[in-house]
């Protein structure tokens, strides 16, 4: 099954605009999403970069977000551990919550993966990406991802 992720900021395959850049407020992009099964529990959500330099660069990692959760707002707050119960793990800025794009050069494509699992993941925020993807195994129903690619 594959849930289907849009953003009113940027179409699949499109340009991120600048705001949710660290060339602009660096403010992590709305994004809304359909197609979440029957028997999901939670929501996982992956952001990262593919073309950068190091390896795939993580951006983002929000996880345990209640299942009818629809869509998220721009701009979601850098908390561990936000007011629906979601929880942030730690980007490969070293930070919780959102990093935008910031390419050291060329186009990047960013990928925001969103995952419906028939569980809730028992991890504190803070977690890394590899953490989330063990977690996850065995567990994911669909996914979807919707990607934006970027230019400085």
């Amino acid at each position: 099954m594959e849930i289907r992720i849009t953003s009113t900021a940027f179409e699949e395959g499109g340009m991120i605009p600048k705001r949710y850049t660290c060339d602009g407020e660096d403010v992590s992009p709305p994004l809304a999403w359909t197609g979440i099964p029957e028997g999901t529990e939670s929501l996982a959500l992956i952001c990262d970069d593919p073309d950068a330099p190091v390896g795939t660069w993580v951006h983002w990692i929000l996880f345990n977000m209640p299942a009818d959760t629809k869509e998220l707002a721009a701009n979601i707050p850098p908390e561990k551990v936000l007011e629906n119960g979601a929880k942030h793990g730690v980007n490969d800025f070293r930070n919780h919550g959102y990093g935008g794009p910031c390419p050291p050069g060329g186009t990047h494509r960013y990928y925001f993966k969103l995952y419906a699992l028939d569980t809730g993941i028992n991890l504190e925020a803070g977690i890394s990406k590899a953490q989330l993807l063990k977690a996850m195994e065995g567990h994911i129903l669909a996914e979807g991802h919707l990607m934006g690619r970027y230019r400085r």
